[in-house]
């Protein structure tokens, strides 16, 4: 899901039309077509870069006014793993579906991405991962690969080396039971009678992140029922000791946390023998009941994959037949998730993100200088307005009383508009001179109000959900495959915060709660931890321009220790780059290739603070206009976006154009340009 920085130089407040008589025609550097045609703005003659700066922006600006939808968004592709490709192919496989050209394109695919050794990793550049191995492995034999083949027989053998299939995660172990390459009983159990688990009552489904919730609960009706479709073929070279796949292993003390929940999973699977059958075909009910009434009007669950697949499969074992409306359409999103390439490859999308690609393409080009009433910005408003979230969704367990008004991430997903998507279409829409200027408003007054409804306890936001902090979940036997719950973090909560103070908001004494928990989240060497993007680079470059935002000095400790820290992880090329590895090594925080994303998000930061005329931002500068392709874009293969921290890594195609372009339109124009003066909202 996530994200984007937007802040100005300095701490004073920002002008606005109204209030200085500027327009984006009269505008410093605009000439009303979005190209900046020479020195103009902040420190003219400063930079002997700046006349290369203001090319590069040129090139960036019409490299993405070109790439707009004629139905106003912008949307990158998401690249996650070959996990995706592979789950697509083993569902079409239990479903009866797999055809040959599918198969062919999804193998190419994976087949592309494996590396020299044999394996698959699940981030550019990074190490080799098993689960991810195993599932490309099993799509392969799928499409024909022989184990004897070089390629195939390299990656048998790591997998084997590393403890084959049995020391795979769960969900791995979960598609292969369903050719009964795993047997079920030794895999965890999730019994579809924890739907009725009273909210109060821990490991309730509304203990987990939303979007883990949605798998959990299609995933209880598969485990109850335990589907075995026919293997088209064995598994043995997957095994360490194909005679005993699964060895044992040592449980943890039983006084321990891990040992308590070992326990509790041997109970379930004792339930599972003696489940009330009348009990178990009546929460069997009520989950498909709680799966169908969630599915998008485009079919899918949620906009992300995962869900939809299980979705699919839980729904096609309690009787749902294929040609089901409900299942034709869920097979039909999930078709949507393909990605075709120019070499007849297939990559499958984890999910799709149109709104957030929208409004960070369109805070980019506003604050490149592309005029306020530019018609691809009012097109881009226009279609953000339209996704406007207005039903309840699953929020309103915990917020029943509070009006919706936020903004999903996806193109249809009513059910889990998200806290960072409203703030930074807020931030985008405010950039933008409408010619209804009351339906902004009218729209941001809801969104605002929704936001400030999704506030937790701490002070802080999360994503999704409101007091999504149960220490449970996690600790799930089930629960290997990334994180499941959705704590408040210090990207989303500057974002919040930065949209507030630039509604005039500043003051307010729930924006201050936000910003004293920022304050104390703050590391010991000055940076903040990156949820949502990669990772210690990227939630500075968020944080830092809220706190400016909100009236924060260049001067103040916490900025002055941003930088600090900024500054001491510059690469030697001037660019900023930051491993996945960071989630897991320390080692790793600040350190890597340097990326267009990244040394944007730090120049973000650094020009927020008032280091324009630095001559770390020159070098942070001259790194983005000298790494410029040629069409006006930038090469990033590394993976800067975050799903889950180290077990989910993200590639948004659309980050590495973005965010070099926001940054150079601040170096060259400084502070963002708002079109209305900031004001209080009556939240």
């Amino acid at each position: 899901m996530t994200a984007t920085t937007d802040g100005g130089a300095g701490a004073v407040p920002h002008r606005s039309a109204s209030a200085t008589g500027d327009t984006a025609h009269d505008r410093p550097g605009t000439d009303g077509s979005g190209a900046i045609p020479g020195p103009s703005g902040p420190g003219t003659g400063g930079s002997p870069g700046r006349a290369a700066a203001e090319r590069a922006t040129a090139r960036a600006t019409e490299y993405l006014l070109a790439r707009q939808d004629a139905e106003g968004w912008w949307k990158g592709d998401l690249e996650t793993n070959v996990t995706m490709d592979a789950e697509d192919l083993m569902l079409r496989q239990f479903l009866g579906i797999r055809d040959a050209e599918t198969t062919e394109a999804a193998a190419r695919f994976i087949r592309s991405q494996q590396r020299e050794d044999g394996t698959w990793a699940t981030f550019h550049g990074g190490p080799a991962e098993l689960s991810a191995s195993i599932e490309a492995y099993v799509a392969l034999r799928l499409a024909g690969h022989l184990p004897t083949a070089p390629h195939m027989a390299a990656c048998a053998a790591w997998v084997r080396s590393q403890g084959g299939i049995a020391a795979s995660r769960v969900f791995t172990r979960i598609w292969l039971a369903l050719f009964g390459w795993w047997k079920w009983d030794d895999l965890p159990e999730l019994p579809p009678e924890m739907i009725y688990l009273p909210k109060w009552f821990p490991l309730n489904i509304y203990d987990f992140g939303c979007w883990a919730r949605q798998t959990i609960v299609p995933l209880t009706v598969v485990s109850a029922m335990r589907p075995v479709r026919p293997a088209p073929f064995p598994l043995d070279e997957l095994h360490t000791d194909p005679a005993e796949p699964d060895p044992p292993r040592r449980k943890a003390p039983a006084a321990s946390w891990d040992g308590l929940f070992q326990r509790i999973d041997r109970a379930l699977h004792a339930y599972h023998r003696v489940a009330v059958k009348p009990l178990r075909r009546a929460a069997l009910r009520s989950c498909a009941r709680w799966i169908v009434e969630r599915q998008e009007n485009d079919g899918c669950w949620g906009g992300i994959q995962p869900p939809a697949v299980y979705s699919v499969i839980a729904l096609h074992l309690l009787g749902y037949d294929l040609q089901h409306p409900v299942l034709r359409a869920g097979l039909q999103s999930l078709d949507r998730f393909a990605v075709p390439r120019e070499d007849g490859a297939r990559m499958i999308e984890a999910c799709q993100s149109p709104v957030w690609d929208t409004c960070l393409a369109t805070i980019a080009l506003a604050d490149a200088g592309v005029p306020a009433d530019h018609p691809a910005l009012i097109k881009a408003a226009d279609w953000m307005l339209g996704e406007q979230v207005v039903r309840p969704g699953d929020w309103t367990v915990k917020r029943p009383r509070l009006a919706p008004g936020g903004w999903a991430f996806e193109f249809h997903n009513d059910n889990y508009p998200d806290i960072d998507d409203t703030a930074e279409v807020v931030l985008a829409l405010r950039r933008i001179r409408h010619p209804d200027p009351r339906r902004v408003d009218d729209a941001v007054r809801r969104g605002v109000r929704w936001n400030l409804g999704m506030q937790s306890r701490n002070g802080a936001w999360g994503a999704f959900d409101v007091d999504n902090t149960s220490p449970f979940p996690n600790r799930l036997p089930f629960c290997d495959f990334g994180e499941v719950i959705d704590p408040p973090s210090a990207d989303v909560t500057a974002h919040v915060v930065e949209m507030l103070a630039y509604e005039g908001m500043a003051s307010d004494e729930r924006t201050r709660r936000g910003v004293d928990w920022l304050l104390a989240e703050q590391e010991e060497n000055g940076a903040w931890f990156g949820r949502w993007g990669t990772n210690y680079v990227y939630g500075t470059g968020s944080v830092v321009p809220a706190l400016t935002a909100v009236g924060f000095p260049a001067s103040h400790p916490a900025v002055r220790r941003a930088v600090a820290w900024l500054e001491s992880v510059q690469n030697d090329d001037g660019g900023w780059g930051e491993d996945q590895r960071s989630y897991r090594d320390t080692e790793w925080i600040g350190r890597g290739e340097s990326t267009a994303s990244q040394t944007a998000w730090a120049l973000m930061a650094l020009l927020a603070a008032g280091e324009r005329d630095g001559k770390v931002v020159e070098r942070g500068v001259t790194w983005l206009v000298e790494t410029q392709r040629e069409d006006g874009t930038w090469d990033e293969p590394y993976f800067t976006g975050t799903g889950f921290p180290w077990d989910f890594s993200i590639n948004y195609h659309l980050y590495r154009h973005v965010f070099p372009l926001t940054a150079l339109g601040r170096y060259l124009n400084g502070e963002p340009f708002l079109t209305t003066d900031p004001r209080p909202q009556g939240a």
